[in-house]
């Protein structure tokens, strides 16, 4: 072995993985979590903790300043951190998902394009965010041409973290009679066309802060429009996006679910343990390992380096494994916690709630099912989502 081999060795066996960063500041979060959920805050003061951490650039690669943090190495923080706040781990999911996709695409497909944004984020730590739903194949919102660009209205719902955010990676449909188009562009999201609305009232994560947001007659020049393609049809953006982003996205169901496990078996711990008790306990941890393993497989998935089509159903089926398992395992944790579950000063109320979001995103039950069919048939998947 050389000595720079050796030295880089060393090197990155002394620099803390983002799940590393992430463990001292559990505590901290875990405090927080009950007034954020009760007063529908957004997790401000959780954000700046993991800026100090260094988390905001940990997936930038390291050749442009940031951590240089794998797909799965991300995962694991994003898990970890759902431990401590689940609304953090899931608004921050969002953010670190728009760094992924980039860095993802410099090492991988050498875009070039990509690099500005993502030394922005390792240079001044800005926070990207996601629109989620909203801007899924079908597009929302509406760009008129206008000389030298677009003029763009819409109304973005499901934005995690909008009141912490510097740019909306989002798109906007040009309505076309050869059929419609979708533009993609980085929303400043400080511009005077840029409203914030406070409608996020919820069942579960009242802390992500996943408000509206509406833009009136946003300028978008021609030079800024990242990607053209056609509404509502699977473009390979998206299935290098749907890939990447929801293991990221459901590892903080999965860390829900582990947490939610942790507290159960605390307070069942206290009790005479029964028969009913063992058989309950024994359930949770099956569903909960079957979560675990669906998960794994989807970071699998993202190793082949190689999204498409198959990777886009493989990742949607761990995606509904992971949902459907994880909500299980929290339903018998509180059911083995009995009625001291049922108390909020316990915490297992909040996450019950909370899991409940792993029900709604792309691709939902239907949707997801429809795709595996046609994919296992032969059929068409372009236009399923």
């Amino acid at each position: 072995m050389s000595q720079a081999v050796q030295v880089s060795t060393i090197i990155a066996a002394t620099v803390p993985t983002p799940a590393e960063r992430v463990q001292p500041l559990l505590p901290v979060l875990a405090g927080r979590a009950a007034a954020i959920d009760e007063g529908d805050t957004f997790v401000t003061e959780n954000y700046a903790l993991l800026k100090e951490a260094g988390l905001i650039e940990a997936g930038v690669p390291a050749e442009l300043g940031g951590g240089g943090a794998t797909v799965a190495e991300l995962a694991e923080m994003l898990r970890l951190l759902a431990h401590g706040c689940s609304s953090t781990a899931l608004a921050f999911s969002m953010h670190t998902h728009q760094v992924a996709i980039p860095a993802w695409r410099w090492q991988h497909q050498k875009a070039a394009a990509v690099e500005p944004l993502l030394k922005r984020v390792a240079g001044e730590r800005i926070i990207l965010l996601s629109s989620g739903g909203s801007d899924w194949i079908g597009g929302s919102g509406e760009a008129r041409k206008v000389e030298g660009g677009y003029r763009v209205s819409a109304r973005k719902v499901f934005t995690s973290g909008a009141a912490a955010g510097d740019l909306l990676m989002t798109g906007a449909v040009v309505r076309g009679e050869a059929g419609d188009s979708v533009i993609h562009f980085a929303l400043p999201m400080k511009a005077p066309e840029v409203r914030v609305l406070d409608t996020w009232r919820t069942l579960g994560m009242r802390g992500t802060g996943s408000n509206d947001v509406v833009v009136e007659d946003f300028f978008v020049p021609d030079a800024g429009v990242a990607l053209t393609r056609k509404a509502g049809e699977w473009h390979p953006l998206f299935q290098t996006i749907s890939t990447i982003a929801f293991p990221l996205i459901y590892a903080v169901y999965l860390g829900v679910a582990e947490r939610a496990r942790e507290v159960a078996i605390e307070i069942a711990k206290a009790k005479p343990a029964t028969e009913d008790m063992l058989a309950l306990a024994g359930r949770m941890d099956t569903a909960l390992r079957a979560a675990q393993l669906a998960h794994g497989w989807m970071l699998r998935v993202v190793e082949r380096n190689a999204p498409s089509a198959d990777t886009v159903n493989e990742v949607m089926i761990g995606r509904t494994l992971v949902a459907q398992h994880a909500i299980e395992a929290v339903d018998l944790a509180l059911e083995l916690a009995g009625g001291a579950g049922f108390y909020r000063a316990r915490g297992l109320e909040r996450l019950f709630r909370d899991i409940q979001g792993a029900r709604f995103h792309p691709l939902q039950a239907g949707p997801q099912a429809r795709y595996a069919g046609a994919m296992a048939l032969g059929q068409p998947v372009a236009r399923i989502f």
